[in-house]
């Protein structure tokens, strides 16, 4: 399962030099890993981890924000969420990869406790 989600980087989620904070990124990103997974599993999920994500390009004010998050593996109750990033300029349309990150997000049963994730159901 996927989702994509696009962003516009205002001024209230930079720093002083005009920069998208990290900490704003992170929650984008997580938001679409929480997506991708809630897809997949059709239940709550909650976040387990986040792998190293190094920030490789910066973003700038005005900039839009592409992310695509893609379920990679399942276990019993976790998914495997890998989460690429991509600004583009809103002008050119030139597209940069910044990042990309993995999480591991869980799924959650009725009782907020990890419940198994079901088996994919193939399309009809």
């Amino acid at each position: 399962m996927e989702a994509t989600l696009l962003e516009s980087v205002f001024p209230q989620d930079t720093n002083p030099q005009g920069n998208l904070f990290g900490g704003q990124l992170v929650a984008w990103m997580d938001r679409a890993a929480g997506y991708a997974a809630i897809r997949r599993s059709r239940r709550p999920v909650v976040t387990a981890t986040i792998e190293n994500i190094s920030f490789d390009v910066p973003i700038h004010k005005g900039e839009m924000v592409e992310l695509h998050a893609k379920v990679v593996s399942v276990g019993r109750s976790s998914m495997r969420v890998r989460v690429e990033v991509f600004v583009e300029d809103p002008a050119s349309g030139d597209q940069k990869l910044v990042t990309v990150g993995h999480f591991v997000m869980v799924a959650l049963g009725p009782d907020g406790r990890p419940t198994p994730v079901p088996p994919e159901v193939e399309a009809a």
